[in-house]
């Protein structure tokens, strides 16, 4: 149990983390282009990560070849979550990105469905039936403010595209996590995203080279957030607790990125929270602590049965 309250802290500060990814991109859009923005915070860890991941390598007594599925799984997975949603962003409405990024967890859902063979149970369903009503709740401004229209249709299936990324290299990472370490996983992965991107940034924005010596304290700060905290000490606690919990587990926690944008519109955008939006906060929280305490010992039981 106590294994299992550490892993959902832990998933619990990963989604306080990518609660605040768009205000990151939007701090840089205004001087950084979208493939830039993605390649440069994903260069920096690379390099920093690179030892690392190569004395895992040799520990392991791993093949080139055993780590050619992180190719598949940036290609598919990885570049589009990752360059599509810094794209779509630029192209839509932060309430449009909002209201279709609930959408992860479902998808997330069948791809698990699909390829680790998860299975959705009674308390899984009655998590995700209360989180969906708790969500609706806290995003009753973005449904309102959503728009579907066509200036908009590029950006809003781009951020499509990307959650169906984001989706499946979630559990494909699942099916290997077994083989590979945390280190390991995010190394490889921004390193097939960096050789992808690199050819795009230098045809498409050149310029942004000579632009980096005037970035403003503004972008710098975007800058460093999507470096720091979002491309590394979020994936590498991610994949930490990838580890530990089930995928659907996993997917359905995303819902608590609703819950603890709530403080962060209050403190640091200072808008007002309505009853309404704290009592969807706090249904989201129960749909987790049914996922936390409930669901996690079925898992767990169901674990040892198997063993």
């Amino acid at each position: 149990m106590k294994k299992g309250l550490i892993s959902w802290v832990t998933l619990v500060f990963c989604n306080l983390i990518w609660s605040f990814h768009f205000t990151s991109i939007k701090l840089t859009q205004d001087q950084v282009g979208p493939y830039f923005t993605v390649w440069a915070p994903m260069l920096l860890a690379t390099v920093f990560l690179a030892p690392f991941a190569i004395k895992d390598f040799k520990k392991g007594k791993k093949k080139i070849k055993d780590v050619l599925i992180f190719v598949q799984l940036g290609a598919l997975g990885a570049f589009p979550s990752q360059v599509f949603m810094t794209y779509g962003t630029q192209y839509s409405t932060a309430s449009n990105a909002a209201i279709l990024v609930l959408a992860l967890p479902v998808i997330t859902t069948v791809f698990a469905f699909l390829i680790l063979k998860e299975k959705m149970n009674g308390l899984r369903w009655a998590s995700f039936a209360i989180a969906i009503l708790g969500v609706i709740l806290c995003s009753t401004n973005d449904i309102r403010r959503m728009d579907l229209s066509s200036k908009y249709a590029l950006g809003n299936v781009l951020i499509f595209l990307a959650i169906v990324g984001n989706g499946y290299y979630n559990v494909g990472c699942k099916k290997v996590a077994d083989r590979f370490t945390e280190r390991e996983m995010i190394f490889y992965t921004y390193l097939v995203l960096v050789v992808m991107l690199t050819p795009l940034v230098l045809h498409y924005e050149p310029w942004m080279f000579a632009r980096v010596p005037h970035f403003t304290g503004k972008t710098w700060l975007g800058m460093a957030s999507l470096t720091l905290f979002h491309n590394f000490l979020s994936m590498l606690l991610f994949f930490m607790v990838l580890k530990y919990l089930d995928a659907i587990q996993v997917a359905l926690s995303n819902y608590m990125v609703s819950f603890l944008g709530l403080p962060i519109a209050a403190f640091v955008l200072g808008e007002t929270l309505s009853v309404q939006s704290i009592v969807g906060g706090v249904l989201v929280l129960i749909a987790t602590l049914i996922l936390t305490i409930l669901d996690h010992r079925q898992y767990k039981a169901n674990q040892l049965k198997l063993t």
